[in-house]
């Protein structure tokens, strides 16, 4: 039989709830409650604030591009939230469309070629167009997998996001016979800041491990453990985790 509204709401309390407690008093059992309640409330209340955030900023930047006849907020007396996302989808979603034809290819090749003029703007758009590329790209594998590496001492493991190999011009510079890969060590708790660098790739061992779960892992100091279902459980092994390119490597 399946359980009612009822008994699930009274049954969630107890599952995040503290060990029961038994022969306390009441101001203990309150406490109890208090910390049930906000290991409940906490996140979707957390959750709630940063979607809530994240589209009210959207809709500002939005309707500032949209004129003001095509926003239902001119005949309805109550705002819409939302509508801006909407909107952004839409316009993302046809100038992809635009950009994959020829005639918005020639235009986004134009525009590129007058920003490649500018001194100080180019740097910035080709900097920050590569990140997205990288990024967004559906066939790269720059930060898609995860590594385990010996840092900051011999016997001390660090989880590493693997990036693409370095280029011609950086290999030609490192010691030959190996072959490199460049990772991303981020720092705990804030791993928007870390260390980047090459690594021979036999000193790389990659993990069953996907670069959401290592993120929570990171950013929690480890309190928050990677589902076990997620990992596969086949044995890893020191290895490199690419084949070395043509004559790099070769024994």
């Amino acid at each position: 039989m399946t359980p009612g509204r009822s008994e699930i709401l009274a049954e969630m309390p107890r599952a995040a709830a503290l060990p029961p407690l038994k022969g306390v008093s009441f101001g203990a059992r309150l406490r109890n409650w208090f910390l049930t309640g906000v290991v409940v409330a906490g996140p979707l209340a957390v959750t709630a604030y940063i979607v809530w955030w994240f589209v009210d900023t959207v809709d500002t930047w939005v309707k500032k591009l949209v004129p003001v006849s095509f926003w239902p907020d001119t005949y309805l007396p109550v705002r819409v939230p939302g509508l801006g996302v909407i909107f952004a989808l839409l316009g993302l979603t046809l100038l992809g469309f635009l950009a994959a034809n020829l005639a918005g290819r020639t235009l986004i090749t134009l525009g590129e070629a007058i920003l490649e003029r500018m001194p100080i703007i180019r740097s910035i758009y080709r900097g920050v167009k590569q990140i997205f590329e990288t990024l967004f790209a559906q066939s790269g594998t720059s930060f898609r997998k995860v590594g385990l590496i010996e840092f900051p001492s011999k016997g001390m493991w660090s989880l590493v996001f693997i990036s693409a190999p370095p280029n011609d011009g950086l290999a030609e510079k490192l010691p030959q016979g190996e072959h490199y890969l460049s990772v991303f060590l981020p720092c705990t708790p804030n791993p928007t800041t870390g260390f980047y660098f090459f690594l021979p790739a036999h000193e790389v061992t990659e993990v069953s491990l996907t670069p959401e779960d290592a993120a929570k892992l990171i950013m929690s100091c480890g309190v928050i453990q990677p589902d076990i279902h997620a990992v596969v459980a086949e044995p890893v092994k020191h290895k490199p985790i690419a084949e070395p390119v043509d004559g790099a490597g070769a024994v």
